[in-house]
């Protein structure tokens, strides 16, 4: 193998990418000076049409209104901008929702006005950043601390093959200033601390929570309801999702007329071994999707909404938002979606109730650890090593040593790719079941030599064999370190990776 060559490609692989990264960031800065200095231009043509009008006698009608036909270009340009509140791209660019009763121009000038942040700039985040950015909404801050990669592109429709291995919140922000160059984009390219969470919600009026971690989701929770901010929270996972908007109206901690907060619906988190990720689970691109646009759809309904005019008082009052639920879609179901009725918020609750804990202080010192209260799931590491054998040296077993060797992934997981000779038996949860149902196969019971179990990433492998042992009579199961994973990394670099 030519090293040298080796070494070098990757250096100019490695090059061309921080090279296109940077062209990246240059062409976002590029976009957002050039909005700046479209409004610092149009801010000092307006000043200087008020200061000086360079308005003659006899140029105005009768009714006293500026008759402009005696006016220069210039002039004319700089009074249209001061009689109207928004540019005229603005009009262009925003009118079709305009037009709408329940936007008007003074939902239009509401959602310029408002500052957003999204937190997570996945498959949720992509979407509702850009709907919120293609409706106007005036500034869009962006938090996450991952890089793109190939496996985001099928859902994530703000990334490209182009900006794999670059900042998601620098490749959204690349797409959505191409898309809207008027809206302001704040970049928080790191993932969200208990430490840095108050500093960072307390500059936005409203956030959305599109993160995929339980942990996070409590944290973004509790630091909606210390900042008094509103939450549109979503999740998505295989073929379902579900929406809930959170401390509306954002009462302050210990108020019961506010909105319940993540932590009313959910006291408890769901134990650490049942939560799956996209990348365990799987998930289909459009509905994540969905729950992203449905999250831009309820803040953009948060934004526009005005006061409403109380009889009883004949002033104007907050508008009492709808009584909360929680939306539920199932892409496989008819029909999709369905709603259940929550109740507000808990007398108990440990951020927003009356007997409250969770401060300020509290967040920001890091007394409040969100892992362990989540809780972490250790890789499975439960067999001695003379029952586990590495992928490397299990291909390099000759043919009649090697046994029988069964596969614990689903028949999906199966069908995509599976090793030559192998058996499926799914691995069902029940140690007991499983062990019954493989050692009563015919392939397995004729067998001469160990069993050796795989699966996709070495664990229910292992507890696969462990079923094995102890409730079966063979005398040998072995388990295949590392799973699938193992196997392209150490024989078969063609083995899908999935």
């Amino acid at each position: 193998m030519d090293f040298d060559g080796a070494r070098g490609s990757r250096e100019v692989v490695e090059l061309r990418l921080q090279i296109e990264n940077l062209e990246s960031r240059l062409a976002t800065l590029k976009t957002q000076l050039a909005v700046a200095e479209k409004k610092d231009i149009l801010t000092k043509s307006q000043d200087d049409f008020v200061a000086k009008p360079s308005i003659k006698p006899g140029t105005e009608d009768s009714h006293g209104a500026l008759d402009f036909t005696n006016l220069k270009r210039g002039t004319l340009t700089e009074a249209s901008h001061s009689r109207w509140p928004l540019q005229n791209e603005e009009y262009t660019r925003y009118g079709r929702q305009m037009i709408l009763p329940e936007v008007g121009l003074p939902g239009q000038l509401r959602l310029k006005d408002a500052r957003v942040l999204i937190v997570g700039v996945g498959g949720l985040g992509c979407p509702a950043a850009a709907y919120l950015a293609g409706a106007g909404v005036g500034t869009l801050g962006l938090v996450d601390g991952d890089t793109v990669e190939i496996s985001n592109l099928h859902r994530q429709i703000a990334h490209s093959t182009a900006t794999v291995g670059m900042s998601k919140v620098d490749s959204a922000i690349k797409y959505l200033s191409s898309l809207n160059p008027l809206v302001r984009y704040e970049r928080h390219p790191e993932h969200l601390a208990p430490s840095s969470a108050i500093d960072i919600f307390s500059r936005y009026d409203l956030v959305l929570d599109c993160t995929d971690r339980p942990s996070s989701r409590y944290l973004i929770s509790d630091a909606a309801v210390l900042t008094g901010k509103p939450l549109v929270s979503a999740s998505a996972l295989k073929t379902e999702g579900q929406l809930v908007i959170l401390n509306n109206p954002p009462r302050s901690p210990r108020d019961p007329a506010g909105g319940p907060c993540y932590r009313c619906v959910f006291p408890k988190p769901p134990p650490a071994e049942s939560v799956l990720s996209c990348g365990e689970g799987g998930i289909l691109g459009p509905v994540v999707g969905v729950m992203g646009v449905l999250q831009a759809l309820e803040a953009i309904e948060i934004l526009v909404a005005g006061p409403i005019v109380s009889d009883a008082s004949n002033g104007t009052v907050e508008a009492e938002p709808a009584r909360p639920t929680l939306l539920m879609f199932s892409a496989n179901s008819q029909p999709q979606f369905r709603s259940v009725r929550l109740r507000s918020r808990r007398k108990d609750c440990a951020a927003c109730s009356s007997a409250a804990t969770i401060s300020r202080r509290s967040l920001t010192s890091g007394l409040l650890d969100y892992q362990t209260f989540c809780g972490t799931v250790a890789p499975v590491d439960m067999l001695p090593a003379e029952s586990r054998i590495s992928a490397a040296e299990f291909s390099n077993l000759p043919s009649d040593s090697r046994g029988v060797l069964i596969d614990t992934r689903d028949e999906t997981q199966y069908g995509i790719c599976a090793l030559p000779g192998s058996i499926n038996v799914p691995w069902t949860g029940d140690a007991k079941s499983w062990a019954a149902k493989a050692s009563s196969l015919e392939d397995v019971a004729r067998a001469h030599g160990p069993a050796h179990v795989v699966c996709r990433l070495g664990n229910d492998s292992q507890l696969a064999v462990k079923a094995f042992q102890e409730h079966t009579e063979r005398f040998e199961a072995k388990d295949i370190r590392g799973g699938l994973r193992a196997w392209r990394e150490q024989a078969d670099p063609e083995w899908p990776d999935y």
